[in-house]
């Protein structure tokens, strides 16, 4: 998967350190995935969860952060639309975002 806006992460990183490592991990495994389905992204993240409008959350580091990408399956793309602490994931519409 082409996966758009590593910026993002690295904002969000560079503000919470801990977030990092996993994040890096997430990114590393999403940019060699071809995940073609929502059924081919639960079998590699059993805890993603699947929204309206293509979203997905990963919980990244034991749920300390979420990560919301909007994916376009039929262009093997991801886009970050939202990475943050869950008191911050609470806040938002992540259908929307």
């Amino acid at each position: 998967m082409r996966v758009i806006a590593l910026s993002r992460l690295r904002e969000f990183w560079a503000k919470h350190p801990p977030a990092e490592t996993p994040l890096r991990g997430w990114y590393a495994e999403a940019s060699r995935a071809d995940w073609t389905s929502p059924a081919a992204i639960k079998k590699a993240h059993r805890n993603a969860s699947f929204l309206a409008n293509n979203r997905v959350v990963f919980n990244i580091k034991g749920n300390d952060y979420r990560l919301v990408v909007a994916v376009h399956y039929n262009r093997g793309m991801m886009f970050v639309r939202f990475v943050g602490t869950h008191s911050e994931y609470d806040r938002i519409d992540a259908g929307t975002i």
